[in-house]
């Protein structure tokens, strides 16, 4: 008789990195963090998505509901002329956004943290995915910003959304562009002597 898999905690209300998960085979419950992302600073886009990665996995890893179960913290920012862009404020934003980054390409970096709150260890690192944006009309702007998905997606875009058809090609792994890499997943669960099958419901 298999030993059941063991629990897995989400460090985010991201529905798109739950439905990554669950497509890969695991069944993770749902801890908010509440990290406030505004009043956290890195040197370079990357460093912020990863720092901020571990604070949301170890926010709620020292909870006690969270306890003995593998916290997975991701985060995600658009990283564009070496600035972070992370959810859009309003919909002026997210037009102007969207005017800035046709045409032209971005690295999408999401960091990824996973606490084990059993052996109290954890692992961390950095995904990183060039997105080269299509040239939508100012109209077809306007219409996505109209449908209020771009105020909720790191860079104000999504591959798995609506605004797909403006996006012309990935250079790396799409799920990082969703939210959440399953192949760095995987290696550093791996790190944690964790495999990745052993999680799979």
């Amino acid at each position: 008789m298999t030993a059941d898999p063991r629990r897995v905690v989400l460090a985010s209300a991201s529905p798109a990195r739950l439905n990554l998960l669950r497509q890969a085979g695991l069944a993770p419950e749902v801890i908010v963090s509440g990290v406030d992302e505004d009043k956290v600073h890195a040197p370079t886009p990357a460093e912020l998505a990863l720092t901020l990665a571990e604070m949301k996995a170890a926010h709620v890893a020292a909870r006690p509901e969270a306890f003995g179960a593998l916290v997975i913290g991701c985060d995600s920012v658009l990283e564009l002329d070496d600035q972070a862009l992370g959810k859009p404020a309003d919909a002026e934003e997210a037009t102007a956004r969207w005017k800035a980054m046709r045409g032209r390409a971005g690295i999408l970096q999401t960091g990824h943290c996973v606490y084990d709150t059993t052996a109290k260890r954890y692992e961390s690192a950095t995904a990183s995915t060039v997105v080269r944006f299509g040239e939508p009309t100012d109209a077809e702007i306007a219409a996505y910003v109209a449908s209020g998905e771009p105020l909720h997606v790191a860079g104000a875009f999504t591959l798995d959304g609506r605004s797909a058809p403006f996006v012309d090609g990935i250079d790396g792994d799409p799920g990082n562009v969703i939210g959440l890499s399953l192949p760095l997943l995987r290696t550093l669960l791996g790190k944690l002597d964790v495999r990745i099958t052993d999680l799979w419901t």
